[in-house]
């Protein structure tokens, strides 16, 4: 059953403070296989899997819905880090 990409939008916005939010639908539009991205500051101080834990607990009824899911979530800090770490290595590769 297609789960709209919206309905996992709302159902992670409506429980965490979200800083940056990506969901990509992998299954050409049928809905049915989902990436998602997400930084928030409620990642602060849980370990990987307890992030994705929590992911899969709030989104436990769409995620029972689909073929695939997958997701990588990060704080705020790890996000900016990591941004500047692409933004260096962007830089070094342009020279």
């Amino acid at each position: 059953m297609p789960i709209p990409q919206e309905n996992l939008e709302k159902a992670i916005r409506d429980v965490i403070p979200i800083t940056h939010l990506q969901i990509i639908d992998q299954s050409n539009g049928c809905g049915e296989n989902y990436a998602i991205f997400v930084v928030s500051d409620a990642f602060e101080g849980k370990t990987t899997l307890a992030r994705h834990r929590f992911i899969n607990e709030i989104l436990k009824t769409e995620i029972a819905l689909m073929h695939a899911f997958s997701q990588k979530t990060l704080t705020p800090k790890q996000w900016e880090a990591q941004q500047a770490k692409e933004a260096a290595e962007t830089t070094v590769a342009a020279s």
